[in-house]
């Protein structure tokens, strides 16, 4: 066996090891994406393939780019981080997307951890946690902030909002009245009244502004 052959072995194995992770970043926010995107450029194993402002763009860039790991805001206009995520996952399974968010509520992260998200990140942990989370979430490793696990273990067994209700917990949040509601929804003003008092129940409030402020808190509002 000639000594080339052994070179070229080394050198297909050093390629391996040295085999970057490709990064899509999604923020609709473009001084976060560039401050982002200069953080991974510092690290040989990093490389940002793309940028996506929404989720309809995250969307069409998975297809075409097929990266690593998208990192993935949570609020965007268009289409939000926990839809897109969905729809991503939906077309493979595979798929390595890790949330980043402001907020740590429980109910947002619930619904982008049963989504398939494989990492929840808070933005304020960026600077010092971005990287390794990345490379975790990489090596199938489920990272999750410890205020959101936090979050996440004093509700568990809490009943959590249905679909409807945060329908109405929304136009309540626009200051609508139970009348307006009702038209706006296509229910009557009693089933009205019903979704409340089971979202007074389930967010253990006595009013609606209350009921607003803990909705926001927890993630059900954004």
């Amino acid at each position: 066996m000639s000594g080339d052959d052994h070179i070229g072995r080394d050198d297909a194995r050093i390629r391996v090891t040295q085999r970057r992770i490709r990064v899509l970043v999604v923020d609709d926010h473009p001084m976060m994406r560039e401050g982002i995107c200069a953080t991974l450029a510092r690290h040989d194993d990093m490389d940002v393939i793309g940028e996506a402002e929404d989720g309809h763009e995250a969307l069409a860039m998975f297809r075409e780019k097929r990266p690593d790991v998208v990192l993935m805001d949570v609020q965007m206009p268009r289409l939000g981080g926990i839809e897109a995520l969905e729809a991503i996952r939906a077309e493979d399974r595979k798929a390595v997307v890790l949330i980043l968010t402001t907020y740590p509520g429980d109910a947002q992260a619930h619904r982008a951890l049963a989504a398939g998200a494989e990492g929840y990140l808070l933005k304020s942990c960026l600077r010092k946690e971005l990287v390794d989370t990345i490379r975790a979430v990489h090596a199938k490793r489920r990272i999750i902030a410890p205020e959101v696990a936090q979050d996440l273990a004093v509700h568990a067994f809490d009943d959590r909002l249905t679909e409807k209700e945060i329908a109405v917990l929304r136009l309540v949040a626009e200051g609508e009245p139970n009348k307006q509601i009702a038209w706006q929804l296509g229910i009557s003003i009693e089933t009205v009244k019903s979704h409340l008092k089971a979202v007074f129940e389930k967010l253990q409030v006595d009013d609606r502004t209350h009921a607003v402020t803990v909705a926001l808190r927890r993630g059900y509002l954004s």
